[in-house]
């Protein structure tokens, strides 16, 4: 593979809970490329998220923290109500300035940032949803070298995120969930 992938941001919202979990549930609890998720939520509630995760998965799950350090074997979940940030060094930073795509946390605010800190050593993969986030940062990605793979519409809950990211990355891969999970396997 001409990338050497470092850093997966996966994006979703209606639909994206199940389709991640589908995609990340045969992973192996060694698997060494950090995941960062970026799910569309309710911004002032507390939910249970990365407890669901951490019960369906094998990768350790954190919630995001301010200034932390990425690391192989976990899938981050962005916080509710903050944009993720990813810094050059390696790190996360979060900001609560205003909502993007009437979002926050914004899919597109991450995968930009990895975009800029990552280059071609980035995979972003957006999910089910029915927004047009997530689109503009899967071109930022792409613009700076890595690959941008989108699920298939025909197979997401609602279509219109995946759409429009074809519509304007229209060299992305666009794949069924289980090609996914293929891909990610295929990284390491």
């Amino acid at each position: 593979m001409e990338h050497e992938i470092k850093l997966i941001v996966m994006g979703g919202s209606w639909g994206g809970i199940q389709a991640s979990l589908t995609i990340l549930k045969h992973l192996p609890d060694d698997y060494s490329i950090p995941i960062i998720l970026v799910l569309h939520r309710l911004r002032n509630f507390e939910s249970e998220l990365h407890g669901i995760y951490s019960r369906k998965i094998a990768l350790k799950v954190k919630e995001v923290d301010e200034k932390e350090f990425i690391r192989g074997g976990y899938v981050y979940i962005a916080p509710a109500n903050y944009h993720v940030l990813i810094e050059k060094e390696g790190s996360f930073s979060l900001d609560c300035s205003e909502l993007e795509n009437y979002s926050r946390p914004s899919i597109d605010v991450t995968f930009t940032s990895a975009a800029l800190a990552f280059g071609k050593n980035v995979a972003g993969i957006l999910l089910s949803g029915a927004s047009k986030d997530g689109s503009m940062g899967l071109k930022s990605i792409v613009d700076n070298g890595g690959i941008a793979v989108v699920q298939h519409p025909e197979e997401a809950e609602v279509a219109t995120m995946p759409l429009s990211a074809i519509q304007l990355v229209p060299q992305c891969r666009i794949c069924d969930l289980n090609s996914i999970q293929n891909f990610l396997f295929s990284l390491q």
